[in-house]
Order: C-alpha cells, then sequence, then structure tokens
C-alpha cells in the first residue's frame, strides 16, 4: 500500500481551468473522499492520479515516487468507475480475472487454442483461478462466477467491479462516484460495505462523489472541493462543526445551514436586523456580515428561554418519521426562509400551527457560525452570558409564543 502526494497539480480543457494548483497529501491507508458539485474538478483529479489525464503542471508521487512518467496500468492504481463498464460477453469469473490475464499472459498465451498445449498457460489460470476465489469470497459473490454481468442486480455489478480492482492487490484504489447508479436503499448498504471492505484491506482509498452524505459516513477526511480548488480538507466533524468557508458551510449539512444576514455592531457585537447577539467578533463596526445556525441548533422558543429570538411564520412541515422538518418564513430580517429539525420527540403531539401564526424561534448564540463578506469563517471572541447548547423543549399545540 502507499501515500498519494500531488503538488501544484493543474489542469485545463482548452481555457476552461477544471483544478487549479491543487495541492494535497493523502497517508497510506486513509479513505479519503473528494467532495463537490457537479464541475468542480473533482473527477478530472481523479483521473490526473490514475494517469487517464496528463496534468498541465504540477507532480504526482505514489508511495513517495514521482508516477507521471509511468501509463495507467504501471503506476499500480486501480479504478472503479461510475459505470461499473463490464464487459457484458464475459462472465463474472471472466471479469474479475481479466487484468491477470493482460498482466500475466502474452498475446499469443491468451489465443483460445493455446490452453490445450501450454503448460505455462494453465499453471498461470491455476493461480488466477484462485486469486479470483479469494477475492470473491471476500465480497461474497462466488455463486455468481459463471453468470454474465446482465444477470446480476446493481448491487451485484458493483461488487464484481470492486472485486476486478481487488484481484491486482494496487497500492491505490480510486473510485468515481461508484454508488450514483444504485437505488437509495443499496447505495446506504453498499456505503456500509465499502468502509468495512477498506477497513478489512487496509488499502488507501480515493473516492470521488458529489453526495455528502457518502462523504461523511466514510471518510477518514474529506476535502470540499469548488472551481478546482480545495476550499476545506478535514475529518467530517470538522467540517460539519468548523466550516472554512460560506460554500464548505452551505454544501456539507441536510437540511443546508440557515443563512441570516448581519453586521457588526458599535460595541464590535453581531447584530441581525434590530436584535443585538451577545457575541463579539474581531471586524470593524458596520461590517456585513452572514450568520450560519444550523437547523438542530434552532428551534421554537420554549417559555421563560434566554436565548436570540426570531419572530416567524410557519410555511411547511414535513413529517420524516423519526424528526420533523419545519419551514419558516422570518419577519425580521425579511424574505428570509429558516429551517428547523425537530426530533419526534419533541413534537408530540404534533405541531398545529397555522400559516398566520406567528411564533418564535431561539437559538444558542455559541451554535453560530459567523462568516464575512468574503465568506471566510470568523472567529468569535467571546460570548456573553455563557449560555449552554439551547434546549429543545416539548411543543405542545399552541405553546409556541
Amino acid at each position: 500500500m502507499a501515500g498519494v502526494t500531488l503538488r501544484g497539480i493543474s489542469k485545463s480543457f482548452g481555457g476552461l481551468r477544471v483544478v487549479a494548483g491543487v495541492d494535497l497529501d493523502i497517508a497510506d491507508g486513509e479513505f479519503l473522499t473528494l467532495v463537490g458539485p457537479s464541475g468542480c474538478g473533482k473527477s478530472t483529479l481523479l483521473r490526473v492520479i490514475a494517469g487517464l489525464e496528463p496534468q498541465d503542471a504540477g507532480t504526482v508521487d505514489i508511495g513517495g515516487a514521482g508516477v507521471d512518467h509511468l501509463r495507467p496500468h504501471e503506476r499500480k492504481v486501480a479504478m472503479v468507475f461510475q459505470s461499473y463498464a463490464l464487459y457484458p460477453h464475459m462472465t463474472v469469473f471472466g471479469n474479475i480475472a481479466l487484468p491477470l490475464v493482460m498482466q500475466k499472459l502474452s498475446l499469443v498465451e491468451r489465443l483460445p487454442l493455446l490452453r490445450l498445449f501450454s503448460p505455462r498457460r494453465r499453471r498461470i489460470m491455476g493461480e488466477i483461478a484462485r486469486d479470483v476465489g479469494t477475492v470473491a469470497g471476500q465480497l461474497q459473490i462466488e455463486a455468481l462466477l459463471e453468470r454474465r454481468p446482465g444477470q446480476l442486480s446493481g448491487g451485484q455489478r458493483q461488487r464484481v467491479a470492486l472485486g476486478r480492482a481487488m484481484v491486482r492487490h494496487p497500492d491505490v484504489f480510486l473510485m468515481d462516484e461508484p454508488l450514483s447508479n444504485l437505488d437509495a436503499k443499496l447505495r446506504v448498504h453498499m456505503r456500509t460495505e465499502l468502509a468495512e471492505l477498506h477497513k478489512r484491506l487496509g488499502a488507501t482509498f480515493i473516492y470521488v462523489t458529489h453526495d455528502q452524505v457518502e462523504a461523511m459516513t466514510m471518510s477518514s477526511r474529506v476535502a470540499v472541493m469548488d472551481s478546482g480548488e480545495i476550499l476545506q480538507l478535514a475529518k467530517p466533524d470538522e467540517l460539519y462543526a468548523a466550516p472554512a468557508n460560506l460554500k464548505v458551510a452551505q454544501f456539507i449539512g441536510s437540511p443546508a445551514i440557515n443563512l441570516l444576514p448581519g453586521k457588526v455592531g458599535a460595541a464590535g457585537d453581531v447584530e441581525i436586523g434590530s436584535a443585538r447577539l451577545p457575541i463579539r467578533v474581531p471586524l470593524e463596526a458596520g461590517t456585513t456580515l452572514t450568520i450560519g445556525i444550523r437547523p438542530e441548533s434552532i428551534a421554537p422558543a420554549g417559555r421563560g428561554t434566554a436565548h436570540p429570538a426570531i419572530a416567524v411564520r410557519l410555511r411547511r412541515s414535513e413529517n420524516l418519521g423519526a424528526e420533523r422538518i419545519l419551514y419558516f418564513d422570518a419577519a425580521e430580517p425579511s424574505g428570509v426562509t429558516i429551517t428547523c429539525r425537530i426530533p419526534l420527540g419533541d413534537c408530540a403531539p404534533p405541531v398545529t400551527w397555522s400559516a398566520e401564526e406567528t411564533v418564535t424561534l431561539s437559538f444558542d448564540p455559541r451554535a453560530c457560525h459567523i462568516f464575512d463578506a468574503a465568506g471566510q469563517r470568523v472567529v468569535i471572541e467571546d460570548v456573553a452570558g455563557g449560555h449552554g447548547n439551547v434546549a429543545r423543549p416539548r411543543l405542545l399545540a399552541g405553546e409556541a409564543h
């Protein structure tokens, strides 16, 4: 196994720059995910590592050695594609064995008639059969080896594609949105299987996805990309708790983070509309701010709450079984929609507010994420009052005021 080091990787297609000077260190045995919106450059960066796309500038090292001069099959990496890329005329055994057949047998030895006359070919094919059997056992697809891809489900095809990569014993596994063609339930199952496979193999995984849930649930670290650049590289918990900028805050988290316009008051505190928060930031008075509050950090206010409050009207409620998602229109600042995520136990009996009814939302000031006019995270100097985490009250119908 091996780590991967990228230095100054840039790539353009015509006049469009899709990767802009990326530096990245991936440790041996790490599960690193590149995540971001479509067109952010994550798949192109993966293809540069694989050698499928030549970079315009920069270097790629695998296991401490430069590989820029090596062709894809010489880099000891294995790639799993979104489309699986299985050969429909071959059996599962043939698809998994193909990389070893191409590597260990000469062109002449791959001719069908030679199997009758070549002891070397028979010996090598016996070795390949053992390797394929081992991989098939790890992926629990031994019973499928004689089937063809057209006879398999989506999850089974995904395992075959993984097996074809595993049988080569690569230094690095490269995965380009391998679960995107699966239905929602199977994606959840395959996420678990991939995480367990990584743990068993101890290999270096570099995974590309646009799905933040995949990135947050499987990865050792996540690199959030946009416009060809890495906006933040961190562990999943850190990305969620301390996004480096506004783009990361908006991309990570579901439902998306609430964003409220604000500014720095005369005393250095934070203001939202006419409300002053007990938060001090090291910026000049009048500086424009964006205040981010996660949906689970804001809730309908209970009686006697000491937290800052916002007057809102209910627009829509979504019952997700274990939790309820509430969408509100804020009275101030106007034109802002605020989303709350509340566990079902905090909404019993169910919320029955009407669209005309004004209710109050409260939040802990320490749950706020503050961003400046450029969208960069602002370090909070102080939160007055020593408030703890916002306590979610059990709401009864009509107790919202």
